[in-house]
C-alpha cells in the first residue's frame, strides 16, 4: 500500500472520493507522524489534534453520503504561525505577540476549512516574515530536507518543512518576497505565489500590506491550483491537455543571473534545455529599469513593516532577533515624500515591465542563487547573514516588485528550483504553463 504521507493532495483527495481512504484514518496518520517525529517542535508551533480530528469527522461523513464540498475534502495541511485560527495561539514567530489568541479564523482559512480542508496545525516561520532564510533562534528554525545543517528557507520554513517531511499533505504560507517560493525550492516542493490582492490577507498578520500575498507549499502543480480553488472558494483550473509546443520564455539576464552559485547555475541550464527539448522557445533579454525597482524598494519594504510594527517593536526591542530587528527599524527613517516618490517610480516600472514582457509566456530563472546556508555560521557572523538573506530573496524579489505571479518547480537537482513569472491576475495561465513544464522536468 502507498504512503500516504507522500502522496500528493490531488491523489489523496481523489482516494477519499474513491472510498479508498477514510479522512479519519488520513488524519490520524499525520498526526502520529507529527508526534513521533524527532523534528515535531522545530516544524510546528502548535499541533490542533481536537480541531483536525472535528474536521476529519465530518469530511468522513460527508464522503460516505456522496456530499464532499470539493476535491481536497478531508485533505490533512498545516498552516503557517500567522494565520489567525480562533481559540488557538498566532504569534508569527515573535516573543512579541506571544500567548496572542484570536478570536476568529483568517478569512483563507475560514473558506479552506468551508472547502474540506482538515487544519493540522501552525508552523513556525522566521520572525514577524522577514527573512528568507527560515533562521530563528526567538522560536525554532526548522530542518532543510536536503542538509539537516543548514536552514530550510523562510519565512514560510515550517510550512516547507511539514511537507517534506511527510507532516502535513500541503501547506499554506505568505509570500512577501519569496517566503512560500524560497523554503519550496530549497525541499523540493511547488510553491505558489498569488497575485497581490487574489486571495484575503484579513486576519493575516501583517508584514508589508502592500506586498503580502498568500499562497500554497505543495508537491504538484495540480495540487497548487486545487489549494488556490480552496482558499479562495473557486473552481479549480483545468491543467488538462497542456504542452510546451509553441511557449515562449524570456530569461530575465538582468540581475537574475548574476553571481549564480555553482549548484543552481547547472540546475538552471539543465532545466532550460529539457524546456526547449519540450518544445518551449528561450529568448534572453535585459530590462534595465530593474536597477532601480531594487533602488527604491528596499526603503518600501521596511516603511511598510515598520509602520505596523512599530508600537510592538519599540516597546519590547530585547525580545527579538537583532538581525530581524535591525531590518525592521531600517523603516524608520524613510520620510513620507520619499515613500510616495519610491511608490511612484514603482509603478511606473511595472507598467514598463509588462509591456516589455508581454510577448512571452513567463519570464523565468533560477528561484535562488544559492543553496540552504548553514544555520550555525549565519548565527555566529552577522555579515554573512545579511549576504546570503540578501542573494536568498534577490530573485523571488521580482515577482513581488512587479506584481505577478510566480510559481517555483523542482529541477531534481537538490534545493534548486526554476521560477515562473507570470503576468498580474494570470494564475490561470502560469498554472496550466506550469504543469506542462514540470512534466518536462521529471
Amino acid at each position: 500500500m502507498q504512503d500516504w504521507r507522500w502522496m500528493s493532495a490531488a491523489d489523496l483527495g481523489r482516494a477519499i472520493g474513491a472510498d479508498e481512504i477514510d479522512p479519519i484514518a488520513l488524519t490520524e496518520t499525520y498526526l502520529q507522524a507529527i508526534d513521533g517525529h524527532e523534528h515535531r517542535d522545530r516544524i510546528y508551533a502548535r499541533v490542533t489534534p481536537a480541531r483536525a480530528r472535528a474536521e476529519a469527522e465530518a469530511a468522513s461523513k460527508r464522503a460516505k453520503t456522496g456530499f464532499r464540498r470539493g476535491p481536497l475534502d478531508g485533505v490533512p495541511v498545516s498552516w503557517k504561525d500567522l494565520f489567525d485560527t480562533a481559540g488557538i495561539a498566532t504569534e508569527a514567530g515573535t516573543a512579541l505577540m506571544a500567548g496572542r489568541i484570536p478570536d476568529r479564523d483568517a478569512k483563507v482559512l475560514e473558506t479552506a476549512t468551508a472547502a474540506g480542508l482538515v487544519c493540522l496545525g501552525k508552523t513556525h516561520m522566521s520572525e514577524i516574515a522577514f527573512s528568507g532564510l527560515g533562521l530563528n533562534p526567538i522560536t525554532a528554525t526548522p530542518p532543510c530536507k536536503n542538509d539537516p545543517d543548514a536552514v530550510p528557507g523562510g519565512s514560510s520554513s515550517g510550512a516547507g518543512a511539514s511537507v517534506a517531511f511527510g507532516l502535513a499533505a500541503a501547506a499554506i504560507g505568505s509570500d512577501t518576497g519569496g517566503s512560500v517560493r524560497i523554503p519550496s525550492a530549497w525541499n523540493d516542493l511547488v510553491g505558489l505565489k498569488t497575485s497581490h490582492g487574489r486571495l484575503s490577507l484579513e486576519r493575516v498578520v501583517p508584514l508589508c500590506l502592500t506586498f503580502d500575498t498568500v499562497g500554497p507549499l505543495c508537491r504538484t502543480v495540480e495540487d497548487a491550483a486545487l489549494l488556490l480553488a480552496a482558499l479562495e472558494g473557486s473552481k479549480s483550473t483545468d491543467l488538462k491537455g497542456n504542452s510546451l509546443e509553441g511557449a515562449r520564455l524570456m530569461v530575465l539576464d538582468t540581475i537574475a543571473m548574476d553571481d549564480l552559485r555553482d549548484a543552481p547555475s547547472a540546475a538552471f541550464q539543465s532545466a532550460t534545455e529539457r524546456l526547449q527539448n519540450a518544445g518551449a522557445t528561450i529568448e534572453h533579454r535585459y530590462f534595465s529599469q530593474l536597477f532601480d525597482a531594487f533602488r527604491v524598494a528596499g526603503d518600501l519594504y521596511a516603511a511598510d513593516s515598520y509602520g505596523w510594527w512599530r508600537d510592538l517593536v519599540e516597546a519590547h526591542p530585547e525580545k527579538m532577533f537583532p538581525q530581524i530587528l535591525e531590518r525592521v527599524r531600517g523603516g524608520q527613517n524613510v520620510s513620507g515624500p520619499d515613500y510616495t516618490a519610491g511608490w511612484n517610480l514603482l509603478r511606473d516600472i511595472r507598467n514598463q515591465y509588462a509591456a516589455e514582457t508581454a510577448e512571452f509566456d513567463a519570464v523565468i530563472m533560477p528561484t535562488a542563487p544559492i543553496l540552504p546556508p548553514s544555520a550555525e555560521r549565519l548565527l555566529a557572523d552577522d555579515d554573512y547573514y545579511k549576504t546570503e538573506n540578501l542573494l536568498a530573496l534577490r530573485n523571488t524579489r521580482v515577482a513581488n516588485m512587479m506584481d505577478v505571479c510566480s510559481m517555483t518547480l523542482p529541477t531534481g537537482v537538490p534545493s534548486c528550483g526554476v521560477m515562473f513569472n507570470g503576468r498580474n491576475g494570470g494564475e490561470a495561465e502560469l498554472l496550466r504553463l506550469c504543469a506542462a513544464a514540470e512534466d518536462a522536468l521529471t
